[in-house]
Formats: C-alpha cells, structure tokens, sequence
C-alpha cells in the first residue's frame, strides 16, 4: 500500500495572500495580464496569476501541471484518410 501523505498546508500562507491580493484587483478591475496589460475577468485567470506571482516570491506553492493546451490540429494519417474518401 502506498505511505500516507503528510498532513499539512498545501499552499503557504505567503500564496494565499497573493491570490487574495489579485481576486480583489479583479474584482475593482485594475489587474492586468502579461505584457498586453488586458484587464483580467475570469477568477479563474485572476488564481493564476496569483498563484504565478507566490511561485516567484518563493511561497510555497505545488509546481504547474505539465502538458497545457492540446492542439486542434489533425494528425498526418487522419489528413491522409480524408484525402482517400
């Protein structure tokens, strides 16, 4: 059987605080994404960038998910089955 995880934080309280800090600008409507400074409507995106902004304070924070986005885009072999039908 696996080990049992140590009960503690998850996110240190340094994280909570940013991501606090950046639903509130949200909500006010002054937070801003990257380098285009679009004002950010989802809580969503607002979590993120708080969390992003713990991670470079050195908060404690759990490392991203690997992966991201999956492309649309159709493979080799389905392009070549459409071509033949």
């Amino acid at each position: 059987m696996a080990a049992k995880k140590s009960s503690g934080r998850r996110y240190g309280k340094k994280a909570s605080e940013k991501v606090e800090k950046a639903m509130s600008e949200r909500k006010s409507g002054t937070l801003k994404s990257g380098r285009s400074a679009r004002r950010v409507k989802s809580k969503k995106q607002a979590i993120a960038i708080g969390l992003n902004q713990a991670r470079r304070a050195g908060a404690k924070v759990p490392s991203r998910k690997k992966g991201g986005k999956k492309s649309t885009r159709r493979s080799s072999t389905s392009r070549s089955k459409a071509k033949k039908s």
